[in-house]
Order: structure tokens, then C-alpha cells, then sequence
């Protein structure tokens, strides 16, 4: 598929179908997720990928995580962001920061890269003829999710995001499910300067 029709096809999908996405797609998608930027070259993310009795078992187990279309999407990934490998990489001679000092930081870059990592695996599964949507998940959730699956506390879930055949199809009109327009092109993208 060319990137543009990637990219115009990339919509948040929230009704599966149950049928199994290969294992080979999925380890595409996950290859993807890893080649997205990192400040510092820090690469500090971690992927959960959840498929069969892990998805039923994350379902089970924290019930709220989203309706039953999006409950037959056979694959799960769980993107974590870990601050720690950003700061112990720039407190290193090449970057300096040895005070481990999050106020060098303008924003989370731990979490923007991650954020990035998601959109690759999001549109990689578009590319893979697949569907997915990404949803957030509750601080509050977090521990019970590092419990159950083992991970380091030093890790923070930024969403979860399911992928597998879609339900429905067709091209992204721009319009969310509550049919809210995409704001116009021109009020969100200034050329030179703002308004």
C-alpha cells in the first residue's frame, strides 16, 4: 500500500471480526514500532504483545477497558515508556546531564516517543489490510497492570492499543464516530505565522 493511502485509511477501528491475525503481521507491526525516533537515541520503550489466552486473560482481568466489538480484537500491544532510560542516557558524558534533572526536559520525551512508536504500530496495522485503535488507560490501573504481566515499575503504560480484521470497512471521512468534523485545514496548519 502506498503511505498516502496508509494514511488515509488509518482510522480508529473499534469492531473486530474474530478472525486471527497472522503472526507474521504482527511481528511487522512490532519491527515498526521499533524503528520509531528517540531523543538521544535513548530507545526507552517496551512493548507488551498480548494474543490468545493473554488478551482473554487482560479482558478478565481489567474489565473495563473498552466494549465488546473492541474486546474481539485478537491482538493487544501495551506501549510503555520508561523515563529513567531518558534520563540516565543524557546524564551520560556525551549529553551531560548528570543531574538526571527532568526540568532539561520541555516535555516527556520518554512519552512523545512512545506516542510515536504507537502511530507506527498503528499504521503499520493499516498497511497489514488491518484494523486498531488506540485507548488510554487509568494511572490508577497501572499497578495491576505491571503486576499482572511482570512489568518493571519503571515503566509506564502510555495507552493499549488492539488490532485484528475489522468489522466494517471503507476510508476515514474525517469524521469521529460522533460524526465531529476534522477541524478545517486552515485553522490548524499556519504558514509563517500563527493566525
Amino acid at each position: 500500500m502506498e503511505f498516502q493511502d496508509v494514511v488515509r485509511r488509518r482510522r480508529m477501528v473499534r469492531k473486530f471480526t474474530d478472525e486471527p491475525v497472522a503472526e507474521e503481521s504482527v511481528r511487522r507491526i512490532m519491527r515498526n514500532a521499533v524503528r520509531g525516533p528517540s531523543a538521544g537515541f535513548s530507545q526507552g520503550q517496551g512493548f507488551l504483545v498480548l494474543q490468545g489466552e493473554d488478551v482473554q486473560r487482560f479482558a478478565a482481568k481489567f474489565e473495563w477497558w473498552s466494549n465488546e466489538d473492541v474486546k474481539k480484537a485478537p491482538v493487544l500491544v501495551i506501549p510503555f515508556s520508561a523515563k529513567d532510560v531518558y534520563l540516565d542516557r543524557y546524564a551520560q558524558a556525551d549529553k551531560g546531564w548528570t543531574d538526571r534533572d527532568e526540568n532539561h526536559w520541555p516535555v516527556p520525551y520518554w512519552d512523545i516517543d512512545t506516542g510515536m512508536a504507537a502511530l507506527l504500530i498503528l499504521q503499520t496495522a493499516v498497511d497489514e489490510g488491518l484494523g486498531a485503535v488506540f485507548f488510554g488507560t487509568s494511572r490508577d490501573e497501572w499497578p495491576a497492570i505491571r503486576a499482572e504481566f511482570g512489568v518493571p515499575e519503571s515503566y509506564s503504560p502510555i495507552g493499549v492499543i488492539a488490532i485484528g480484521h475489522p468489522a466494517e470497512t471503507g476510508v476515514s471521512d474525517g469524521a469521529s464516530p460522533r460524526t465531529r468534523q476534522r477541524r478545517p485545514f486552515d485553522e490548524v496548519v499556519h504558514w509563517g505565522q500563527w493566525g
